[in-house]
């Protein structure tokens, strides 16, 4: 799948510092210890209403996961899938009367386009559904062929074949990523894709890893496994261990994917390798509400980038009205946070195009040690408003300042001025 343009990023001199995250599995913030190559695995968009500030929120935090990991001295390797089928793509191309193949090639263009105009380094590989059927029908037979599966047959008047589940009793880590309580994951199973009450199953949470062929649903044929579709979670199984090998380094996404999608995708990962860890860090953006509600396609109450952009908003200013704000700590959208990202942008400019300022690399260097230190957003720009604030004081006069933080902020912070 085709991704999209990488802009130009520009040389800071020195290195940043090590970049240390939280990771969800343990609880606590942690080195990120790569190595020479941190591999990267990003969770990415069922394209059926794409891109509203969450999803904007989720791929600006891991495009500065790969500009610090890359200032540090790292060369990253980054894959980001794409649910190009998958059930709500599906429901909503129904609920439209449009082709679902359509539907979904014109929200990843419109994705791809929110992408570009906010700076978002593209991933190394682009990966869709369809595109890795094979590759994900693969794992699905091995884990049938190891006894991790079983097949359930698609009931009578329903279609044909079988549909394939995980059996979690062979999979003693399940649980290690979310560590929620058995209830937990019972409550919320149902709500996000799951199918606990499919007649057949032998527990409840048991996840979907092949879904026999129904009328009206697009279908794949395997030669073992008949024809279906993948289930959600072995797709980022497959599409990871396929690019990126075993364990990854950092898998990321949104925290309503920790449980069941994460968990899920971690334990199929380590029933096909055999391995304890599936991946050394799970990274994870914290919802963005409107009006006191989670920002969902359900609820109607999306603030999309590209209708932002069509209202004149200058994307650097979207951009920065997300840097505002940590990456773990949930927040809701309002026209004034948009206002004082505007306004903010507006004095950068002002500063920036002066012959000459304050000495920047203490800001540069705070700026580095912010992004270093869990991806502390908000205290980097305090950092650029103070050298902002003091050279349009006129404090001293360097020449080469202004160009020296305006490749910073472009390099580590995505920034455009």
């Amino acid at each position: 799948m085709k991704s999209w343009p990488t802009p130009f990023v520009p040389a800071v001199p020195g290195l940043g510092e090590p970049l240390r995250l939280h990771d969800t599995s343990r609880g606590e913030v942690v080195p990120v210890d790569p190595g020479d190559v941190a591999r990267v695995y990003v969770c990415g968009i069922t394209p059926y209403d794409a891109t509203h500030l969450g999803h904007a929120a989720t791929y600006v935090t891991f495009d500065l996961v790969v500009r610090a990991l890359r200032d540090a001295g790292h060369r990253v390797e980054y894959v980001q899938n794409v649910t190009d089928v998958d059930d709500p793509l599906l429901e909503r191309a129904h609920r439209d009367g449009r082709d679902w193949r359509e539907l979904a090639t014109s929200e990843i263009d419109l994705f791809r386009e929110d992408m570009t105009a906010l700076g978002v380094l593209p991933p190394d590989r682009f990966l869709g559904v369809v595109e890795s059927m094979d590759d994900i029908a693969r794992d699905v037979c091995r884990l049938v062929d190891s006894g991790a599966a079983y097949r359930v047959p698609v009931p009578d008047g329903e279609g044909a074949g079988d549909d394939v589940y995980l059996d979690l009793a062979r999979c003693p880590g399940f649980g290690a990523v979310s560590h929620w309580s058995r209830e937990r994951m019972s409550e919320v199973f149902p709500t996000r894709g799951g199918d606990p009450d499919r007649p057949g199953k032998r527990d409840p949470l048991d996840p979907l890893l092949w879904r026999g062929a129904r009328p009206e649903e697009p279908s794949w044929e395997d030669p073992v496994l008949g024809a279906g579709r993948p289930g959600w979670h072995i797709e980022c199984t497959a599409i990871s261990l396929t690019h990126l090998g075993h364990p990854v380094d950092i898998t990321g996404g949104g925290t309503d994917l920790v449980f069941p999608h994460h968990e899920m995708s971690a334990v199929q990962g380590n029933a096909l390798t055999g391995e304890d860890v599936f991946s050394r860090l799970y990274v994870h953006q914290a919802m963005v509400g409107f009006e006191g509600e989670k920002m969902s396609k359900s609820r109607g109450n999306l603030v999309l980038v590209s209708r932002l952009r069509a209202d004149g908003v200058d994307p650097m200013a979207i951009r920065l009205l997300l840097l505002a704000q940590h990456y773990r700590t949930e927040w809701d959208h309002t026209d004034a946070l948009l206002d004082e990202a505007q306004a903010r942008l507006d004095r950068w400019r002002e500063a920036l195009s002066t012959n000459g300022g304050v000495d920047a690399t203490g800001t540069v260097a705070a700026v580095r040690a912010a992004l270093a230190d869990d991806l502390s957003t908000a205290r980097a720009l305090s950092a650029v408003d103070e050298w902002c604030e003091r050279t349009m004081a006129g404090e001293s006069e360097d020449p080469g300042a202004p160009g020296l933080l305006a490749r910073t902020l472009d390099a580590l912070l995505g920034v455009r001025l």
